[in-house]
């Protein structure tokens, strides 16, 4: 596993396309209402991302047909918008990524439609706050397994679980580099695998279920869903370890 360590004019590079990844999703999020269907909120979020000079870099990725995943409800993660309307009460995953230049951003939130139930505050909220204490925690000389294990008994904490078999990951040059990081111990010691180091940059996405972490792929090819059929939530941003503490990219 090769991991890249990146110089400090490459992390503003990964900044520019970052902000502009979380300069759409804040647009999205005040701009989302009951009523809109998940196509027009693509749409919008596709015309943000040009209009700032940067491309949809989800847009034909690995055969993605959409420049935003719009994950309602049920769906945790790479939902295909289609012509579903939010309606009040409804939750949205929104995962984005840009290209600028040769680098990438990618982020993501699970949002409220209007009023949402006290068990879906608690989901969306579980997502945030995992991924914000991550990267409190994240330090050179930290490993990665040590951060997965850390995830995983925060979300637990909270009496959720993470979705099993998709992770974070390493990103630069390339939308998905070295390292895959499961919100999960996956196997062997939190004391093993390769350490943080100053220089790197990652995407830390919590991904939680309910009740079962077990995921399950509908007939889209896409919409990863829990076998539990619950609401689950997702929440991400990408970081630099710059200064020995990470610093979040993606942050409008």
């Amino acid at each position: 596993m090769a991991i890249a360590i990146r110089k400090p004019d490459e992390i503003e590079k990964l900044r520019k396309a970052n902000q502009i990844v979380g300069q759409t999703l804040q647009y999205l999020q005040n701009s989302v209402e009951p009523g809109m269907t998940l196509k027009e909120i693509d749409a919008m979020g596709e015309e943000f991302i040009l209009s700032k000079k940067a491309r949809p870099s989800f847009k034909g990725l690995y055969g993605f047909p959409a420049a935003v995943c719009t994950s309602l409800n049920e769906v945790i993660i790479h939902g295909i918008p289609d012509d579903t309307k939010v309606k009040e009460g409804d939750i949205l995953g929104l995962d984005i990524g840009t290209e600028l230049e040769g680098w990438y951003g990618d982020a993501a939130i699970t949002m409220p439609v209007g009023k949402v139930s006290q068990k879906d505050e608690e989901l969306i909220a579980c997502a945030k706050d995992a991924l914000y204490h991550a990267i409190d925690i994240i330090r050179p000389g930290l490993r990665f397994k040590e951060l997965s294990f850390e995830l995983e008994r925060f979300i637990k904490s909270r009496g959720f679980v993470p979705l099993l078999n998709f992770c974070g990951h390493g990103i630069g040059k390339k939308p998905h580099e070295d390292p895959e990081i499961p919100n999960y111990l996956e196997h062997g010691s939190p004391k093993s695998g390769p350490k943080i180091k100053n220089g790197m940059v990652f995407c830390l996405e919590p991904m939680i279920c309910q009740k079962l972490g077990i995921p399950k792929i509908l007939e889209d090819k896409w919409s990863v869903v829990s076998q539990d059929g619950l609401r689950g939530s997702h929440y991400e941003h990408t970081v630099a370890v710059v200064g020995n503490r990470a610093e979040i990219l993606s942050q409008p």
